[in-house]
C-alpha cells in the first residue's frame, strides 16, 4: 500500500508539471498566432525535429511509468513467509472466510460467513450497508496471504484503505497479501457486478494485536464448535 502511495505522488508531481506545460503551450498560440497579429500565415507544414521531441519525450515518461508499475504489480503478487492463511469465498450475497492455521487451537479449520447487518439491527455508530454480523479479525505487523475464490458468479473482494482489489472467479484461486501496521476497522465492498444484492456484500476488517488475535480465535474456535 505504500508503494502504491508513494507511486501516487510522484506520478501526481509529473502530472501537474506536463500539464502547467500543456497550458502554458496553448496560452502562447492564443495570444501569439492570432489572426490579428499574423496577416500572412506560416506556411510551413512539416518539422522532423519538433516531431522527433514531442515523440521521444512522452515515450520516455512512458517507459519512467511503466518500470515501478511492473514492479508493483509483481510486488503484490509475492507472498512473505505468512504466519496466516485466509481464504475468503464470494457468494451472492455474502462472503464465507476460513482460518486454517489454527490447527493447535482446533483439529479443523475456523470457518464462518459473514453478511450485511440490516438497517433495523444497527447499533449506534454502525455504519449503514458497512457493518457485518461476523467481522474478519487479523494482526497487525503480520505478513498474511489472502486467497479468494468464488462459489457462482464473479464478485471483487476489495479494501480501498488497505490498497486491495482481488477478484474472485468461480474455478479461479487468486492470491494477494497484506501487511497492516496499525489497529483499526476497514470497510470494503463487492466491486463487481453479481446480481440484485450487489451492493449489500461488505466487507470488515478488524486489525489487532497479535495477542488479541489470538485471543479472539480462541474464543470464536470455542464458540463455534461448541454451538
Amino acid at each position: 500500500m505504500e508503494g502504491i502511495i508513494n507511486f501516487h505522488h510522484d506520478l501526481m508531481f509529473f502530472l501537474i508539471m506536463i500539464t502547467v506545460f500543456v497550458c502554458w503551450m496553448l496560452f502562447r498560440v492564443i495570444t501569439l498566432f492570432d489572426e490579428k497579429k499574423n496577416k500572412i500565415p506560416s506556411t510551413v507544414v512539416h518539422g522532423a525535429t519538433i516531431e522527433i521531441i514531442w515523440t521521444s519525450i512522452p515515450a520516455l515518461i512512458l517507459l519512467i511509468v511503466a518500470v515501478p508499475s511492473f514492479a508493483l504489480l509483481y510486488s503484490m503478487d509475492e507472498v512473505i513467509d505468512p504466519i496466516i492463511t485466509l481464504k475468503v469465498i464470494g457468494s451472492q450475497w455474502y462472503w464465507s472466510y476460513e482460518y486454517s492455521d489454527n490447527l493447535e487451537f482446533s483439529d479443523e479449520p475456523l470457518i464462518f460467513d459473514s453478511y450485511m447487518v440490516q438497517e433495523d439491527d444497527l447499533a449506534i455508530g454502525q455504519f449503514r450497508l458497512l457493518e457485518v454480523d461476523n467481522r474478519v479479525v487479523v494482526p497487525t505487523n503480520s505478513h498474511i496471504r489472502v486467497l479468494i475464490t468464488a462459489s457462482d458468479v464473479l464478485h471483487s473482494w476489495a479494501i480501498p484503505s488497505l490498497g486491495i482489489k482481488l477478484d474472485a472467479c468461480p474455478g479461479r484461486l487468486n492470491q494477494t497479501s497484506m501487511f497492516i501496521k496499525r489497529e483499526g476497522v476497514f470497510y470494503g465492498q463487492c466491486s463487481e457486478i453479481c446480481g440484485v444484492n450487489h451492493g449489500f456484500m461488505p466487507i470488515v476488517i478488524e486489525a489487532v494485536s497479535l495477542e488479541d488475535y489470538l485471543t479472539w480465535l480462541k474464543n470464536k474456535i470455542n464458540f463455534d464448535f461448541n454451538v
